[in-house]
């Protein structure tokens, strides 16, 4: 029996995904495989027998990367599951940050107990919160990725004129991408274009923390509207205030509710509910599932924040998977090892990314543990697995 623990509650989804070899349970002891979504892991002790740890959504802010890479231990997420439920959110917040739909339902609110004035009351006041369409508006989308792609489409659609801005963008998200998209080749050129900018990068904190500052705000036109349904640290609240508070900014929409934005004069705080879906819970979760049930069964990496994609079918009954540095020549120094301890190599595959890279190996025979120790000895090797 293969024991999964969950550290958050799952979509009881993954009943269906895992079959009677696992048990899953919040109180699994010496799990091979974690689930979680936003449990906080830099202080959590692993068990040695865990290998991989599955986060049931895209942010993996709350697991040490770079900590279980030196372990041995590797972390999945779940890229495009949640997409459609975060794009649906944002279109949801172009309609707020155009109409003033929220300030005008609290005003109604004040009419209760009118009676048969309320009518009337509706048609003197409401011309106090008239707004904009959004058809024929500029959109910048920052970040082209799975979801990013879908909210620029979408606002097509919708009649806006999209600018996108995406300096890593694949060639899969770009043929996902309508050709009516306009790539901009600088923040400052989304900044100075567009009437409603929206982000959809990850946040990594030595890279692009606070990356929407007053300098690019400066850059803005008079009266635009943010959208920040990505991660809080990418924008600077301080400035984002004293925009809005000029009127450079016209609306700051969140997902992340900070205290110093809370009850801010044109400020929204969504209490984060991008992939609060019960489709995209769902969705995540047979993600996460599946790619964790392909690394224990098969070594097959996909979708790994901190070890290179690596996968090959199963052509052998036994199969090595060895997680290591990517140092030179270290894949010689394996398959020389390999080989003096007699296995064949019938296949392999390697990939690398960063300091770390994986190497697969389908073998013909049954390996010893004292072959397995040898292997494991030869420099930079951090894990060895062996699948049968």
């Amino acid at each position: 029996m293969k024991n999964i623990l969950t550290l958050n509650a799952i979509s009881p989804v993954i009943n269906d995904v895992f079959d009677s070899t696992y048990d899953v349970s919040a109180t699994a002891e010496k799990p091979v495989g974690i689930m979680l979504r936003s449990f906080k892991m830099h202080d959590y002790e692993l068990d040695e027998n865990t290998v991989a740890v599955a986060r049931a959504g895209a942010g993996v802010n709350n697991i040490p990367l770079e900590k279980y890479a030196e372990q041995g231990v590797v972390v999945f997420n779940t890229p495009g599951a949640n997409a459609n439920a975060v794009k649906e959110l944002v279109i949801a917040t172009l309609l707020i940050g155009s109409r003033n739909i929220i300030k005008a339902s609290e005003w109604v609110k004040t009419l209760k107990g009118k009676g048969e004035e309320v009518g009337k009351l509706v048609e003197k006041g409401k011309a106090n919160f008239s707004g904009h369409e959004i058809k024929g508006k500029k959109l910048g989308v920052i970040g082209l990725g799975a979801i990013g792609a879908l909210v620029a489409n979408a606002a097509i659609d919708l009649g806006m004129t999209v600018h996108g801005y995406d300096p890593f963008l694949s060639v899969g998200a770009a043929l996902r991408l309508s050709s009516n998209v306009k790539i901009e080749k600088s923040l400052e050129d989304i900044a100075k274009n567009c009437d409603f900018i929206t982000i959809h990068i990850p946040y990594i904190p030595a890279q692009n923390k606070g990356i929407i500052n007053a300098g690019l705000i400066r850059k803005m036109k008079d009266g635009v509207v943010l959208i920040n349904c990505a991660r809080g640290e990418l924008v600077d609240n301080e400035s984002v205030i004293n925009a809005t508070q000029s009127g450079k900014i016209k609306k700051y929409i969140v997902d992340f509710p900070a205290d110093e934005l809370i009850d801010v004069e044109n400020v929204v705080c969504i209490p984060h509910l991008g992939a609060s879906t019960e489709e995209a819970e769902d969705n995540c979760a047979i993600m996460a599932a599946k790619q964790l049930i392909d690394y224990i069964e098969n070594g097959n990496v996909v979708n790994s924040v901190n070890y290179p994609s690596c996968a090959m079918p199963r052509t052998t009954a036994f199969r090595l998977v060895i997680l290591h540095k990517n140092t030179h020549n270290i894949l010689a120094q394996i398959t020389g090892t390999v080989g003096n301890e007699g296995i064949n190599i019938s296949n392999l595959t390697n990939q690398s990314k960063g300091d770390y890279a994986v190497t697969i190996l389908d073998i013909d025979n049954e390996v010893s543990d004292k072959a397995i120790e040898h292997i494991a000895q030869v420099e930079n090797i951090i894990k060895v697995r062996v699948i049968k």
